[in-house]
């Protein structure tokens, strides 16, 4: 039995080198590389901003690969898509895998581009009062509604009367001029 003492605390003691060795190792490692040793974002805010840069269309193509269990054809499809270099799109589809996104479309940069056209016509005539002691001005429009005529006043209040004031004009049939007074009368 005293045979055996001695061998074992050898090699006991030959694993706890070699234990601390490697611990030596991954911290030197993890001095040198900063970057790599600490991720920037969780998985959860890696896989949505992954998502996010995605159409429909290559969303739901690369969410059919993952379920299909094909991880190197949505690595490529999504190193395509985004140009992103290798390494990131794997770890952008491993994120996505572990933390499934769903599709988000971008509607609120849509919604702006449409103001900028030609504004929606209603079937009723909305009209806007606005007055300061002795002064009253009115606008009537079917160009207008509570929602727009809301965006308007908060622009006005806000202290950017000029967009206020090219607002009401794109939805309404009145001059700049006119604008302006109505505006510098909801100032307050």
């Amino acid at each position: 039995m005293e045979s055996l003492v001695v061998p074992v605390l050898i090699l006991l003691a030959v694993v706890a080198g070699v234990m601390l060795a490697y611990r030596a190792a991954r911290r030197r490692e993890a001095e040198h590389a900063p970057a790599q040793s600490q991720p920037a974002a969780t998985s959860v805010e890696l896989a949505r901003a992954a998502a996010d840069r995605l159409s429909e269309d290559e969303h739901r193509r690369l969410y059919a690969l993952i379920a299909q269990g094909q991880a190197m054809a949505a690595i490529k499809l999504y190193y395509e898509v985004t140009g992103e270099g290798l390494r990131a799109s794997r770890e952008a589809v491993s994120a996505m895998a572990a933390h499934p996104q769903p599709y988000r479309s971008q509607e609120p940069a849509q919604a702006v581009e449409e103001d900028d056209e030609e504004p929606q016509r209603f079937p009723y005539r909305y009209r806007a009062i606005a007055s300061k002691g002795d002064v009253t001005r009115e606008v009537s429009s079917n160009m207008l509604n509570d929602e727009i005529y809301g965006r308007i006043r908060t622009l006005a209040r806000s202290g950017d009367t000029e967009a206020a004031a090219n607002a009401l004009t794109r939805h309404s049939d009145i001059s700049l001029k006119q604008a302006r007074e109505f505006i510098a009368l909801l100032d307050d």
